[in-house]
């Protein structure tokens, strides 16, 4: 398949996309190679925070790209130095490994936690995990998720995942062993729908793990870097966890990744990990630029602010049409269509101008960067509100 001068066929069909050729964004704006524009409610499943094309981004990979671009992990590099200090600097951790995507990163995680298994707990290698959970798509992290789809794929698969439920702290517990390490979740499930843990499941989690010795494992590739309100999602439980990953907000559209984790957690020896580009200082220099942005007080307030009308919109249209609840945090949301239409209403905003994502055939996932505003809010709501009106989603009840 072809359009115009380009050709499809060289791209490996690993996903059902339309033939949409995106060529310039700005902010919450996209615009395609024929000049259309299209308002980005997805921002590249939640990593540009700060929208397309920031001038903070293009200015730091400008300047750092004429200074240096990689002189191989093998050797100290000044702006992966200072990513690293500033990350402990506004986390509860002490010591952090960079890496390229955020599979990599939870990877990472896993082997961390089966090394400090093999070192302190008789070789425990267990890491107890979450029915609906995402992690990533390498054999370990596609093996710790919970995703149904994962189940028949590349077997066999990566074994020492046993799967409990989302905010159900009984299931965890029967879950533990001599065998377990550590427990791995994301703080909201994003892939499944945007499901939540609870604050008080993640204290009761964080509490049930210090009893037994074991390592807290915080996914947040989705919820970090500001996405729901505060720098790090673990803030609104008031916990601190042992490892902490990160990923698509953390380079704001570059690959960046990493792994965070405290002093008694950190167990590598030489040679245990490593990556050819990890902690590049081209991506580092971009993650400076973001972390500076994101962690500002005045910016998050913004997104928290922003977050708010969101939800309160999506509720009001939720209302109007006679739909489900709306669930998340901040500017990770979700809208339970209560039918399986996501994937028809998805189609319709695009050829409408909009872009959304329907993680799950019944919801649609709102993901904005974090510099939304409220006019950017409502020219979405409003282009929702004409589709479901359009659809038949539900008879208009005010």
């Amino acid at each position: 398949m072809s359009i115009a001068t380009h050709s499809f066929g060289a791209l490996m069909e690993i996903t059902s996309r339309p033939p949409t050729i995106f060529v310039r964004g700005e902010g919450s704006l996209l615009w395609d190679d024929s000049g259309k524009r299209y308002l980005d409610f997805v921002q590249g499943w939640a990593v540009n925070c700060l929208g397309h094309s920031p001038p903070v981004i293009a200015d730091a990979l400008a300047a750092q790209a004429k200074l240096l671009l990689t002189p191989s992990p093998a050797f100290y590099n000044g702006p992966s130095l200072e990513l690293a200090k500033a990350l402990t600097d506004h986390s509860c951790f002490d010591q952090v490994f960079f890496s390229n995507s955020g599979a990599e990163a939870n990877e990472g995680a896993i082997k961390l936690a089966r090394k400090n298994g093999a070192l302190h707990r008789n070789g425990a290698y267990e890491i107890i995990t979450f029915e609906g959970g995402f992690h990533g798509r390498t054999l370990a992290t596609m093996s710790a998720s919970g995703k149904k789809a994962f189940e028949p794929l590349f077997e066999p698969k990566v074994s020492g995942f046993p799967k409990a439920r989302l905010n159900d702290l009984d299931s965890v517990k029967r879950l533990i062993s001599d065998k377990t390490i550590g427990v791995m979740l994301e703080p909201i499930q994003g892939e499944s729908g945007v499901w939540p843990a609870s604050d008080e499941f993640l204290q009761a989690l964080r509490a049930l793990t210090k009893e037994h010795g074991l390592l807290l494992i915080l996914d947040e590739i989705q919820t970090g870097m500001g996405r729901t309100g505060k720098l790090f999602h673990y803030e609104h439980a008031g916990i601190e966890p042992d490892i902490m990953t990160l990923g698509k907000g953390i380079g704001g559209g570059v690959p960046l990744a990493a792994l965070l984790a405290t002093n008694k957690a950190s167990c590598f020896a030489h040679g245990d990990q490593g990556g050819t580009f990890n902690g590049n200082p081209l991506m580092c220099a971009v993650g400076l630029a973001v972390l500076a942005a994101v962690s500002q007080p005045a910016f998050l307030k913004s997104a928290v602010e922003a977050g708010l009308f969101l939800e309160s919109e999506l509720q009001r249209l939720s209302a109007r049409h006679g739909l489900g609840e709306v669930r998340g945090r901040g500017l990770l949301l979700a809208l339970d269509l209560k039918h399986p239409i996501g994937a028809s209403i998805v189609a319709q905003a695009l050829a409408d101008g909009l872009l959304l994502n329907s993680p799950q055939p019944d919801a649609l996932r709102f993901m904005p960067a974090l510099n939304v505003s409220r006019e950017e809010i409502a020219e979405m709501i409003d282009g929702l509100d004409a589709i479901l009106t359009r659809v038949g989603a539900a008879r208009r009840v005010a």
